[in-house]
């Protein structure tokens, strides 16, 4: 599986459609502005696809789009229904062979363990992507979500024990088994185990939420410095495992740190707010924003890290009600 910093052919996406997903206080309508405005945004800088339920999805879409005042010429939609959007997870997960040739991995989508039935037409994407794209597929025939992977595209692969590990996952297969199934499938070397995710991550802990690599040996890694907070401590943990850890070669990582935004509290549950949960693309990083006063600072530190692109603030305060936010939403696909 190529790093996400790899030349992309374009980013792909599922129209935000499920008002079960953002129904608290009616909000999705603050919601679908803000995800309009980050699918307008990345179409600036390189095609994205699309999957809607049907043409009147695919209008409203566009209309929604352009009302923002983008261009949608880079956008092409494909009539794939969904039950959600969070394509990073029922989406496909493409791999390169060694020829460049490009496959696409049909890993079985269960809703973060059956948490959001129905969850058949997000289970059938990939495929649907493969019959389109005319590219190949294969199903390893287990439960996995690619927000809870993280690769460097030279065979190291960062994960939780929290999610991968979870009973309502693969529970007839132990970690050594999980680990062969990362090895044959996206070609791991190096596979390093991280424990819990953050509070209100309702995936189990997925690793896009923690520490993500932006470059081969360096990773960002969030960090809660608030000792009441109930972040403190699994981040802590979580950042001297992190020391501990090495790459493929046996070398320490360049390690990061990335704060955390205040505790977004909605009907008295703690939101999975994090500025890890960013999106690279081929020239444009984008990073969710809460309106917060640590949201430059998250800017600042992303922009160091990523020199040659553009990093951009997407405001995701209304997103991250749904329990995710810009990488959850998406899935890159390379050259």
């Amino acid at each position: 599986m190529p790093a996400e910093w790899a030349q992309q052919r374009a980013t792909w996406f599922s129209w935000a459609q499920n008002l079960d997903t953002w129904t608290n206080d009616g909000k999705y309508e603050a919601m679908i502005t803000q995800y309009a405005t980050l699918l307008g945004t990345l179409a600036q800088y390189q095609p994205i696809c699309v999957n809607v339920a049907n043409d009147k999805m695919k209008n409203f879409a566009t209309q929604t789009i352009q009302n923002l005042g983008f261009d949608t010429k880079n956008i092409t939609f494909f009539n794939h229904p969904t039950n959600d959007a969070w394509c990073r997870d029922h989406g496909p997960i493409f791999v390169k062979d060694i020829q460049n040739n490009k496959t696409i991995l049909d890993w079985y989508y269960n809703a973060w363990g059956g948490k959001y039935p129905p969850f058949d037409l997000d289970n059938a994407i990939p495929q649907l992507v493969a019959k389109a794209l005319n590219l190949p597929f294969v199903t390893p025939g287990i439960v996995l979500e690619g927000g809870s992977i993280e690769v460097n595209g030279k065979g190291t692969l960062l994960t939780t024990k929290a999610c991968l590990l979870n009973k309502n996952r693969n529970p007839h297969l132990n970690q050594s088994q999980i680990e062969n199934y990362l090895y044959q499938y996206l070609g791991a070397t190096n596979i390093l185990w991280l424990e819990d995710g953050i509070v209100g991550d309702d995936t189990d802990g997925h690793i896009d939420d923690l520490t993500r690599f932006v470059n081969e040996n360096t990773v960002v890694n969030i960090i809660e410095h608030h000792k009441s907070d109930e972040n403190y401590t699994i981040l802590k943990e979580n950042a001297h495992t992190l020391s501990t850890l090495k790459d493929q070669d046996g070398k320490h990582f360049n390690i990061i740190e990335l704060p955390m935004p205040k505790p977004l509290v909605v009907d008295d549950t703690r939101l999975p707010a994090s500025y890890a949960n960013f999106l690279i693309a081929n020239d444009v990083v984008l990073v969710p924003t809460f309106e917060d006063k640590n949201d430059d600072l998250a800017l600042s530190i992303l922009q160091k890290c990523f020199s040659t692109r553009k990093v951009i603030g997407i405001n995701c305060k209304a997103i991250v009600w749904g329990l995710g936010t810009i990488h959850c939403l998406s899935q890159q696909e390379p050259m």
